[in-house]
């Protein structure tokens, strides 16, 4: 099967320039995960060979695909699959056709192509639907037809933008486990570009996460949802993330003002964040007494957020925090913006780590 994909480059727009640095081995499954305009979809676009790199190198297996000067491989050269967001199915064929034009365009007979295209409809389970016109499918089916259509060309490495984005809230949730599946078993290196969050946690072998067309952290799903290395990943796990310089004691000086304490030793000097669930943060309307957390701060709440079955309190305080409670708490200490408030939080709650700028 596959060998690895290497790819370290730089692609400029103008003003934008995306640094494109990800290895995928065999077997693994990338997520790249970032806002908007990030630059993660640039790089499935150079990989495929349709966004040129000016300086750089892309490997697939050995081979130089791009090397941003004398090499460059036509994307029809590479044993690519790309699944797009959008799944570009042909209207005009069936879904059986949909999938064996993969195997025509790389100069298979048309019957060769068509028994190929059945076998990975039954692999997707979509093979009753060989008939139809992609107008007559879910969007669920279509995106296992375009899977399905990108796996028939027996690619060496996998992409897909955003497989899942035009999908309705209930057909992704249905869909992540099963597309996750499909993607172990290609037995390749499979990268995916996502902003979802959760999509990404269940799919991923390892987050790549991409802002401002740099990869600012990468590791396990567990690990970069444990550690952020920057405000939008905390943001998106549901978790404070404060910076500032050890201190003795396990104190770290806050770079806001303040002082938090973990539960580990910490390098008297060294840069490094603070990790705070909203959800270890307790709540009071009164100073509590001898005996409570040893993180202890005043602040005012700022404002309110529903979330599901919990509500999310913005407290500016030093430092200032997020704070989880459920709705009985809420109307239990009357909180409003503007409310008083005292926030602690325990050592063994705080996780301290060296931050990586």
């Amino acid at each position: 099967m596959s060998g690895s994909l290497r790819v370290h480059g730089e692609i400029t727009r103008g003003t934008f320039t995306v640094q494109l640095e990800v290895e995928v081995a065999p077997d693994e499954v990338v997520v790249l995960l970032g806002p908007n305009g990030a630059g993660k979809t640039t790089l499935l676009r150079a990989v495929a060979g349709l966004e040129p790199l000016q300086h750089g190198r892309i490997e697939l297996d050995g081979q130089v695909l791009d090397d941003g000067a004398d090499v460059f491989v036509p994307p029809e050269q590479r044993s690519v699959g790309l699944v797009f967001q959008d799944y570009r199915l042909f209207p005009h064929l069936s879904v059986l056709e949909n999938v064996a034009f993969a195997a025509r365009s790389a100069g298979a007979h048309r019957q060769i192509a068509r028994d190929g295209a059945r076998e990975w409809l039954q692999r997707l389970d979509v093979e009753p639907l060989a008939d139809r016109r992609p107008a007559q499918l879910s969007g669920g089916q279509a995106q296992r037809v375009a899977l399905a259509r990108a796996l028939a060309r027996r690619p060496r490495v996998l992409l897909l933008d955003e497989p899942l984005a035009a999908l309705d809230a209930r057909a992704r949730l249905e869909l992540r486990v099963t597309l996750r599946r499909h993607l172990v078993e290609f037995g390749g290196p499979v990268v995916v570009v996502s902003h979802d969050p959760v999509e990404a946690m269940v799919m991923a072998d390892r987050l790549v996460v991409v802002e401002a067309g740099r990869v600012v952290q990468q590791g396990r799903p567990a690990d970069v949802a444990r550690r952020p290395a920057t405000d939008y990943v905390a943001r998106l796990v549901g978790l404070n993330l404060l910076s500032g310089n050890g201190a003795a004691d396990h104190v770290v000086e806050l770079d806001g003002g303040g002082k938090i304490r973990g539960a580990s030793e910490v390098t008297v000097g060294e840069r490094v964040l603070v990790a705070v669930p909203p959800s270890a943060v307790s709540m009071h309307l009164e100073r509590p007494g001898p005996g409570s957390a040893r993180n202890l701060w005043s602040g005012v709440v700022d404002g309110l957020e529903p979330l599901h079955d919990r509500v999310r309190v913005h407290v500016r305080s030093q430092p200032s925090l997020l704070v989880d409670i459920t709705p009985a708490a809420v109307a239990e200490l009357a909180l409003r913006p503007g409310s008083a408030v005292w926030l602690s939080v325990k050592a063994t709650e705080v996780e301290v780590y060296p931050s990586p700028t």
